[in-house]
């Protein structure tokens, strides 16, 4: 308990804090002061609160639609199942990558040139150098390689290709009407790796130019596409707000029904 305690600091904890205090207090606070002393404590409370969550249902929507302000956490490449690191040529039938077997050739690089051909004959798109997204893919393996499992370390291997497959969005007319398109089918990409040639490293001397391993066989990282959940707080604070909106409004409006019954009933004289 005091170890968190001495962990929190101004910045940003305790800053974070009361600017969001005292926004709460100048802003709102001094809305409801004005509202409250015209038309009373109990009435200025709900008026202002459902301005307020009126207001919180306009920027939510906002957010959601352009995906700004509140986010959630963005598309990764995550391992795949059942393996992410696949370390010979047999196995990525095992790994459901291929769905044919691949013959080895006499050398790993014969292997991996006929690895290469198989994946783009089922269906595999190899992703050009330039593209964005061979370097997001890159990227993540280097995660899972140096950081999850560990197995190389920096400057070990070199990121040969990267293929792609998969996340075709659907329900849609064609490529133009695609608006309606919200399900997506699985993505996954995978890496190919190969060991380079251990060199010794001399100070003041530039590092040598890596060069592959050819005695070594490719290694295959297997990654899924997780799409992320970017507009989920801002479709909670949308659907959050406006319900807390309607609920306001509905009190609103039942008490000026209210009003209304008794104003009418005072007018009316009473019977004898």
């Amino acid at each position: 308990m005091l170890s968190t305690l001495f962990a929190i600091s101004w910045q940003p904890e305790l800053r974070g804090i009361v600017v969001v205090l005292i926004a709460v207090v100048v802003l709102i606070g001094g809305t409801y002061l004005i509202v409250g002393s015209n038309l009373g404590a109990r009435l200025g409370v709900l008026v202002v609160l459902a301005g307020f969550f009126g207001w919180m249902m306009t920027m939510g929507a906002i957010w959601w639609t352009y995906g700004i302000g509140l986010k959630g956490p963005e598309p990764s490449w995550k391992p795949a199942e059942p393996i992410t690191i696949i370390r010979d040529a047999k196995s990525l039938v095992g790994a459901e990558v291929l769905q044919a077997s691949v013959q080895n050739g006499s050398t790993p690089t014969e292997t991996a040139a006929n690895v290469a051909s198989q994946l783009e004959s089922e269906g595999w798109e190899l992703l050009q150098e330039s593209d964005p997204q061979r370097g997001q893919a890159v990227a993540a393996s280097d995660a899972i390689l140096q950081v999850k499992a560990e197995e190389f370390a920096a400057g070990e291997y070199l990121s040969i290709a990267v293929y792609d497959r998969g996340g075709e969005r659907y329900p849609k007319i064609n490529d133009s009407l695609d608006f309606v398109a919200f399900f997506h089918k699985p993505r996954y990409a995978l890496v190919e790796i190969a060991p380079v040639v251990p060199q010794r490293t001399e100070p003041g001397r530039a590092p040598a130019r890596p060069v592959i391993d050819k005695a070594q066989p490719h290694r295959y990282v297997y990654m899924i596409r997780d799409l992320g959940a970017k507009r989920r707080p801002a479709i909670l604070i949308t659907f959050g707000s406006a319900i807390i909106f309607f609920i306001l409004c509905w009190l609103l409006h039942r008490r000026d029904l209210m009003l209304r019954e008794n104003v009418s009933g005072e007018r009316m004289p009473a019977r004898a």
